[in-house]
């Protein structure tokens, strides 16, 4: 019989030390002929990367060791860090940004010379025993400089091992890719102001007996249409997704034809990709010349599709309970696909589904921790009126945990999640992190306000000229949809969100009277500060989000929850990074002293040797549990858990 008791004090086996014992984060997947390898992140190794390896008949085994730690910076986000041939292993290391190989037995030995610059995004052209990839050049004056260069796979010589610039003259470049002979390469470039997912163009080029490039041919895109993962088939057909129709649908380039060049395999509401945020993330691969399976996203929802490329009819692939596959690197070797997915009951895993035989296998768990289906609050698809006459949508996870109910006269707190980016999406794959707070007695609301993916380009522009209003308005429709079907307590709304989603966060305490308290994770509280000491990646990002700057001085002022901190009148608490490059560090000092100042319940706290995003087991523990504390001394909850106290301000 449950024990009734108030909202936020229920006692939980979800733990901040449950949440990260044993957990890493799952990342690029990378195949070798039979051998499969994926990046792991561990945040009790304070979170290092590290390439994994399975091998046929073998266990799992550790191919990076420590210190080295297999992350690229390019972009400042990174991605497509390592890539395997003939069981050798190419890498970035984070803490000198060169390139290493490390041979089996044998440790790391550098590839690149030292200096100021990075490469991602690998791809290994074996006849010419060099790898192909993007460099992003440091080393001058002004803004880094990017290209697509070639290095010898044979590790550096007295420092002259200078990688060979092939491809350059654009802001940016990601996704080099040889055909199968070798023969030819395309890739993407862009230019500022775009982001990767505004436009993009994909380039063909010829490649010579000596590796020079010639004849390069624009296949597709421009300004206006964001092209990713371009493919070569078997049979040496480039792919591609775009999203001229509205959609992020899977085009192939037909050269030879005299109908439409640029052909769309499947034309469907839906999305065969994610935002390119990171180097190397693929939603597609190939079976055989005919044959495909892919990722898809349907209104925030995904599945696998086994596709015929020469019919364009598909199947419904069974994953079971792993229906969440937005941080998904799917790959196939013969007739097995790899990829990651989760579900709502499922944390992530890397999975392997054989096509023959149907059987999905798990290779990896994120988290070998499990907890009673009793404690899991399996989240609601819902959809919820805003601005405009326009919907928005989100996932709902209510209170939930077998040994407790709150008070019958009482409804449970809120707590509202604002996803990064502000070009991302929520997730309804089995999160520990919002298990910690609806297994305590929160009902928690993940929302995809407008300008989130998977809804289709017109959905992800609306936030265009718009960043500070769709989201904050959507954030706040959320809330009051919920509060109007008898779900929350209207007096206890809380709303957090880190990067972008911080910025939401400290937008809506600012500019909106409807929540009662929040916590900014690494948040944008000065965006013309962000727009001016911001990475090149983003340096731009913000003319679309918000009007091109100076030109646009008065909007981003406006906008700016620190130049009108004296409307705040919420308890926010701030948790910040040390060494973030993104969002540096005296964003949320300026905005924590100006709400101190006005004397208004606030709590700062600093987390030495975090960039942009927790990765420490300890400073993840510690985040967590400072913001229950921080909302418990607010609203009069003893939390069941023994927390270190926070320093509240003017509490």
């Amino acid at each position: 019989m449950p024990t009734t008791s108030p909202y936020g004090s229920w006692a939980s086996p979800i733990t901040t030390d449950f949440i990260v014992a044993d957990s890493v984060g799952l990342g690029q997947i990378a195949l070798d002929g039979e051998d499969v390898y994926w990046v792991e992140m561990r945040p009790v190794e304070e979170g290092r990367h590290t390439v994994v390896k399975l091998s046929p008949g073998e266990a799992v085994s550790d191919v990076t060791p420590a210190p080295f730690n297999v992350r690229t910076r390019v972009h400042e986000y990174g991605g497509g860090a390592f890539a395997a041939f003939k069981g050798t292993v190419y890498f970035t290391n984070f803490s000198d940004q060169r390139t290493y190989r490390q041979s089996p037995g044998q440790d790391p030995i550098p590839v690149t010379p030292e200096g100021d610059i990075r490469h991602a995004d690998y791809e290994v052209d074996s006849s010419r025993s060099r790898l192909i990839c993007v460099q992003e050049d440091h080393s001058g004056e002004g803004e880094p400089v990017n290209s697509i260069v070639a290095m010898p796979m044979d590790p550096c010589s007295n420092d002259t091992n200078n990688p060979k610039v092939l491809i350059s003259g654009s802001d940016f470049f990601s996704s080099p890719r040889l055909s199968p002979d070798g023969s030819r390469l395309c890739w993407l470039s862009w230019n500022h102001p775009n982001m990767p997912w505004d436009g993009t163009e994909l380039w063909v080029s010829e490649l010579g007996d000596d590796g020079g490039v010639s004849n390069r041919t624009l296949v597709a895109g421009g300004f206006a249409e964001s092209i990713c993962q371009p493919e070569w088939s078997h049979n040496g057909q480039l792919y591609l997704v775009s999203d001229r129709s509205g959609w992020w649908n899977l085009y192939r380039w037909n050269e030879e034809t005299d109908g439409e060049i640029i052909e769309c395999v499947l034309p469907m509401e839906a999305e065969f990709a994610k935002p390119a945020w990171v180097f190397g993330a693929n939603c597609y691969g190939f079976v055989s010349a005919e044959r495909a399976i892919c990722a898809v996203n349907r209104s925030g929802t995904w599945g696998l599709l086994d596709v015929n490329l020469n019919t364009g009819q598909w199947t419904e692939l069974d994953v079971g309970r792993y229906s969440a596959m937005d941080r998904s690197d799917l790959r196939i070797a013969g007739h097995i696909a790899y990829f990651e997915a989760g579900g709502p009951t499922e944390p992530s895993a890397l999975l392997s589904l054989d096509m023959d035989s149907r059987k999905l296998d798990v290779i990896r768990r994120s988290s070998s921790a499990t907890v009673d289906a009793g404690y899991i609050s399996v989240p609601q698809t819902i959809e919820f009126p805003t601005e405009d006459g326009l919907t928005a949508h989100a996932f709902l996870y209510l209170p939930q945990n077998r040994n407790f109910i709150g008070p019958k006269e009482e409804k449970p707190p809120l707590l509202l999640k604002s996803h990064g980016g502000p070009t991302a999406a929520a997730s309804n794959a089995l999160d520990m992190e919002i298990q910690f707070w609806t297994s305590r007695g929160f009902a928690v609301v993940d929302v995809n306000y407008g300008g989130s993916t998977g809804f289709g380009r017109e959905y992800r522009l609306r936030l265009e000229r718009n960043w500070g209003i769709v989201d904050v308005d959507d954030c706040v429709n959320a809330a009051k949809y919920l509060v109007a079907q008898g779900l929350v307590d209207e007096s206890m709304l809380n709303i957090d969100g880190g990067s972008a989603g911080g910025y939401t966060t400290l937008a809506v305490l600012t500019f909106r009277d409807v929540f009662s308290a929040g916590a900014s994770y690494y948040g944008v509280s000065d965006l013309a500060t962000l727009a001016e000491d911001t990475h090149k990646f983003e340096s731009r990002y913000l003319d679309s989000l918000v009007g091109p700057n100076p030109e646009e001085a008065a909007t981003y002022r406006e906008r700016s929850p620190i130049s009108s901190y004296h409307q705040l009148s919420s308890p926010i608490i701030f948790l910040q990074g040390l060494e973030d490059k993104i969002v540096p560090p005296d964003q949320a000092e300026t905005m924590f002293n100006a709400v101190r100042a006005k004397g208004i319940p606030t709590a700062y706290l600093t987390f030495p040797g975090e960039q942009h995003g927790f990765r420490k087991a300890v400073n993840i523990k510690r985040s967590l549990e400072a913001e229950l504390y921080f909302y418990s001394r607010l609203f009069g909850f003893e939390p069941a858990d023994e927390i270190e106290p926070v320093e509240i301000e003017n509490l």
